[in-house]
């Protein structure tokens, strides 16, 4: 029977594969991964040779991590509003672009610590720019059952590529030196970008016109805001990212001072880290049946504060690998549960945006960690700084507690019919601001459900764009209330209604249940302009269609 099972989910696991666009972008990612794993070992080697800084050394992960803090929300938002497969593109041309630049400096012998930086600074912004639309195409390129299988392996196969590109790195970087490392990486970065421009995939359009990328960013926020479980990852995320990270940060002055080793040792650690990683991404279809994802991930930041406890107090290489193993292992599982977390409770219209907001605030962590930690280490030891971090991800374990994560595989995000009504004027897509009331006849018997409903209906209206929202109730009449919000345009107005999924629908016919008028709830539309006749934004008031 475990046998049957574990089979079971291996196959789940690489269900996605079969899908011929995934498959191709997948592989072609491992490809270009191998290249920056080579490269980030030679940078990080090369780093603590030519700089007396460990603050300089750390920030080797900072320069491509914070670029996805400042530009990730950007992204989202492009993502959302632009072909993803084009945003795809130019993250790719961006990557590729520092490794060739990367690699002729090194080629013509001009190489300081702050050209390194910033080189890595601008490959990690082409990250920020493809992340997001790469992880919101899952959805749209496969089901939405395959959706946690895929993510486990878009982070399973970057560990496979862990497992080795840093031991190939530290071969490359002994028997070679530098140049030949720099070079393999900008090969490796054409790959993506054939696969990606090769494959095309179907996704849904809609009807109207693009928002403007300042309105999708502050829609995106939003709704982030208003989602309860895509906060409680966020936060996960953010603080498990600030403490792990000082286990990659703080690795090179871990083997040049602890374990006296060399670019060999660094890269066979490294691997270390992967294969734990790899071997968690195999059973994590399996670990997910019997525990649920909140137990997942808080006991895989208990594996990684184990590793910070364990690596600054050993000197053996063998030890070290093992606890990096354990760390890998817990870096796979909580990556993965919270990103699966996000991208199932997002809907399609928003999970660029919600994803980017994720990955700013987890990067943005990692980014701080790494200066954090690697200013510890210089001003005290290596020692406390560890033990810090491990501190800190016993507290991410704790936080289950408090921001319990759920997976909502059987959420209804899709996006229910809408037809828009009939109206008497003739209103343009600019006109607006757009009122919207509905009147309801709530009994005494009713009112402790009606109330519960509309705590769901104000969350689903605002989440999807409604502004101003209130519930009325009138005081002659005690039984009638009145909900209300508005939209700046007509054209948000269908937007927002495009945007309500089935579940938000559902509200509404329950909130008809216990509803006590002779009619059903009808929403009543208006219009705001001034009493000139013209609208402040400059805009004619929408007038009449009938003679």
């Amino acid at each position: 029977m475990q046998l049957e099972n574990s089979s079971s989910a291996i196959s789940t696991t690489f269900a996605p594969l079969r899908n011929q666009a995934f498959r191709s972008i997948w592989t072609a990612t491992q490809i270009s991964s191998l290249g920056w794993l080579v490269q980030t070992t030679a940078i990080s080697w090369l780093m603590a040779t030519i700089s007396a800084s460990d603050v300089m050394v750390a920030l080797v992960q900072a320069s491509s991590t914070l670029p996805a803090f400042f530009l990730s929300i950007l992204a989202g938002a492009i993502a959302d509003s632009f072909s993803r497969r084009g945003v795809m593109l130019a993250g790719h041309c961006l990557i590729a672009l520092a490794s060739l630049t990367l690699a002729i400096s090194v080629a013509l012998g001009f190489l300081n610590p702050w050209l390194i930086l910033g080189l890595g600074f601008l490959a990690g912004c082409g990250f920020a720019l493809n992340d997001p639309a790469w992880h919101a195409s899952v959805g749209d390129i496969l089901e939405k059952r395959d959706i946690p299988a895929a993510v486990t392996l878009m982070s399973v196969g970057y560990n496979i590529v862990r497992s080795t590109g840093p031991a190939l790195g530290g071969a490359i970087l002994a028997f070679f030196g530098p140049l030949a490392a720099f070079v393999l990486a900008a090969l490796s970065d054409l790959v993506p970008l054939a696969a990606v421009s090769r494959s095309k995939w179907q996704v849904r359009s809609s009807s109207l016109p693009r928002e403007r990328i300042l309105t999708a960013i502050q829609d995106g926020l939003r709704f982030t805001a208003m989602s309860y479980e895509i906060r409680a990852a966020i936060v996960r995320g953010t603080l498990f990212g600030v403490a792990s990270i000082s286990i990659l940060a703080l690795l090179p002055l871990i083997v040049r001072d602890h374990l006296a080793g060399g670019p060999i040792t660094y890269g066979a650690l490294l691997a270390a880290f992967g294969v734990g990683a790899f071997s968690a991404g195999l059973v994590n279809s399996h670990l997910r049946r019997i525990l649920s994802q909140d137990r997942i991930i808080a006991i895989a930041s208990v594996a990684g504060a184990i590793c910070c406890l364990v690596l600054p107090l050993t000197s053996s290489v063998p030890v070290a690998a093992v606890a990096l193993a354990m760390g890998g292992a817990g870096w796979l599982l909580t990556w993965t549960g919270i990103d699966v977390s996000v991208q199932l409770s997002s809907p399609r219209w928003v999970v660029g945006r919600t994803l980017s907001t994720y990955y700013a605030l987890s990067y943005g962590g990692m980014a701080a960690g790494s200066w954090v930690w690697g200013a510890i280490a210089q001003n005290f030891s290596l020692t406390i700084a560890f033990e810090a971090a491990a501190v800190v991800l016993l507290l991410a374990a704790g936080a289950a507690f408090v921001l319990p994560i759920e997976l909502w595989e059987g959420a209804d995000h899709e996006a229910a019919e809408f037809v828009p009504p009939p109206l008497a004027l003739n209103v343009q897509p600019r006109s607006g601001p757009i009122v919207i009331t509905i009147d309801y006849v709530i009994g005494e018997q009713h009112l402790e459900a009606f109330l519960e409903c509309m705590r769901e209906q104000r969350r689903a209206q605002s989440r999807a764009g409604a502004r101003n929202w209130t519930l009325q109730r009138n005081l002659r009449s005690p039984t009638r209330w009145r909900e209300t919000f508005r939209t700046p345009t007509w054209t948000d107005y269908l937007r927002l209604n495009q945007r309500l999924t089935a579940a938000d629908k559902d509200t509404g016919e329950r909130l008809a249940a216990l509803h006590g008028g002779d009619l059903p709830p009808e929403p009543v539309l208006s219009i705001e302009g001034a009493t000139g006749g013209v609208r402040s934004r400059g805009e004619p008031i929408a007038r009449s269609s009938r003679p």
